[in-house]
């Protein structure tokens, strides 16, 4: 691993949920170009540690470095520059409903600072080609299929070029066809270089894909071998 740069470690790490001891002593290394699933029973800790990674949840306990940010330091300031190296994608899409594919991508790059409008019209078309929803752009949300949408919601997280995608369940919401289809979408990104970090309980993907796995169960969390 030593030419590989890691993106994520955490060591003796626990997740707190205000008093509450949701996971702990975790210890964990992902790399850049890594495809790491996050499994575990619904409870047991998946979304708080996906939440403590973007700064939702504070770390008060061990040490966590992701894309180059200390979230043991992390200041509420800090957060959206954090987010930005971050490509989030939820279960449930999060599109904004009252306007189209390409303004639902344009939204996000102006509240990033992007301001050359050529520039956003290039990233856009760029972002929706690697999810094949370039022309679709037109379209508003609820015109969309499930899968559909989660394809924008990918391209989405990958306007401002993350370092790493954090995606929390993206196949939740979606039949099994459709799953197979995001999650192909999910593989030739991180073939082409982007590292992935998924939580699911899909375990049919998990077989046909696989990759290394990671488990939260019992408070703890650990390599499924």
């Amino acid at each position: 691993m030593a030419n590989k740069k890691p993106i994520l470690q955490l060591k003796n790490t626990s997740i707190f949920q205000q008093e509450s001891l949701i996971l702990s002593d975790i210890s964990l290394d992902l790399y850049e170009g890594d495809f790491m699933y996050l499994i575990g029973k619904t409870g047991s800790g998946k979304s708080s540690l996906m939440k403590t990674l973007y700064g939702d949840l504070p770390l008060s306990k061990g040490e966590g470095n992701i894309v180059g940010y200390d979230l043991k330091t992390l200041k509420e300031k800090n957060i959206p520059f954090l987010r930005r190296k971050l490509g989030i994608v939820f279960q449930d899409f999060r599109l904004l409903n009252d306007r189209n594919v390409h303004d639902n991508l344009l939204f996000v790059l102006k509240a990033t600072g992007w301001k050359d409008s050529s520039k956003c019209k290039a990233k856009i078309d760029e972002v929706l080609e690697k999810v094949d929803m370039k022309t679709k752009d037109f379209k508003m949300p609820y015109q969309l299929s499930g899968g559909e949408q989660q394809r924008v919601a990918i391209a989405r997280a990958l306007l401002n070029d993350p370092e790493l995608i954090l995606a929390d369940e993206p196949t939740g919401n979606l039949d099994p066809k459709t799953s197979l289809e995001v999650m192909s979408v999910l593989e030739e990104i991180n073939k082409r270089g982007k590292t992935i970090l998924m939580a699911t309980h899909d375990y049919p993907l998990i077989l046909k894909y696989p990759h290394k796995t990671i488990k939260c169960d019992n408070e703890k969390v650990f390599e499924v071998v």
